[in-house]
């Protein structure tokens, strides 16, 4: 521990330049005193650090104490630091890995890219999250993330929209993806690659047994491969509707770009008012419903009946909230 406190002190002095023994203090999250026996330590072994008395006074390096990195170019500088995500990283249980990492960047370039990796980060941030929702609470993620980094088999307890509900699955974790907001492990179940949402695992039992990662797995490439299809997996019912050209222009907003390229496949012929008549894959009926309302009356329903019936009584019921008033 003190070791690492050490050396972030001495990142802290080549980053920063002159910094007050309370800056250092505010900044490690220990005493004064600490920080004064800390700088003492360093002096000791050999670390040229001096101290300026005064207002305007601090500690800082000899000129010229640096390690620098060498080979990179200004974008390549720049790139580094907009790689940096914090959030996902404290999820990931490597927060503090990824400051210390960051801090070691900085105090390794030299000052001209040092500086522009600065603004970088000055300037740009990166907000997993959607809008309108809270993010997903993975208590366990830290721990599958160790799994999948030491390439040991899992046991979890794990919550699912069918039942039955929880089920136990034996898992080899071959990788986390944080996509808007949200976490899924991708692992082998057997011989067969599953995606699951990290937020609906109940409970990690972490086996001493460990496994060959497949020498071909590429997760970005099973992702892109999974997210592209995912949508259009789930929609395994038709509808049958009307849409005007208002609503043509609406559907990749209302449906998204994938679902929208498929029903525009299926349009016929526009009448004379440019209406098209459109097949929609949906969830299922009560999604559909919830769906086309989005349209109001830039879209109507032709089948199923069930689905017409649905809309058609919400209509009414919507009808006499705000008809004229009596």
């Amino acid at each position: 521990m003190r070791a690492s406190r050490l050396l972030s002190t001495l990142l802290l002095l080549q980053t920063r330049g002159r910094m007050t023994a309370q800056e250092l203090a505010d900044e490690l999250e220990v005493s004064v005193r600490t920080v004064y026996r800390d700088i003492e330590s360093l002096s000791v072994a050999g670390v040229p650090v001096y101290a300026d008395r005064g207002p305007a006074g601090g500690y800082q390096l000899l000129d010229g104490y640096r390690t620098r990195l060498t080979g990179l170019t200004t974008d390549e500088a720049d790139s580094l630091f907009l790689a940096g995500m914090p959030g996902p990283a404290a999820e990931l249980g490597l927060g503090t890995v990824v400051a210390t990492a960051e801090l070691k960047m900085l105090a390794a370039l030299p000052p001209d890219l040092r500086a522009r990796a600065s603004r970088i980060r000055e300037r740009f941030h990166l907000d997993a999250p959607g809008w309108l929702r809270e993010a997903d609470e993975v208590p366990f993620l830290a721990e599958i993330a160790d799994s999948v980094w030491n390439e040991k088999m899992v046991e979890i307890r794990y919550r699912r929209w069918k039942t039955p509900r929880e089920v136990t699955r034996r898992l080899a974790p071959l990788g986390v993806v944080l996509k808007a907001g949200t976490w899924y492990l991708v692992a082998l179940a057997g011989a067969d690659l599953r995606t699951f949402r990290v937020s609906n695992v109940l409970g990690v039992q972490a086996l001493d047994e460990r496994f060959s990662r497949p020498a071909d797995f590429d997760l970005a490439a099973y992702w892109r491969d999974w997210a592209g299809h995912f949508e259009t997996r789930m929609r395994t019912v038709d509808t049958r509707v009307r849409l005007s050209p208002n609503a043509v222009r609406a559907l990749p907003a209302f449906l998204g770009r994938q679902v929208a390229e498929l029903v525009t496949a299926t349009f016929s012929p526009p009448d004379p008012g440019g209406w098209v008549e459109a097949v929609v894959p949906t969830e299922s009926l009560r999604h559909a419903h919830a769906e086309f309302l989005r349209f109001g009356a830039e879209l109507e329903v032709l089948d199923p009946a069930e689905l017409r019936d649905m809309i058609t009584s919400t209509v009414s019921r919507l009808a006499g909230f705000y008809g004229p008033p009596r």
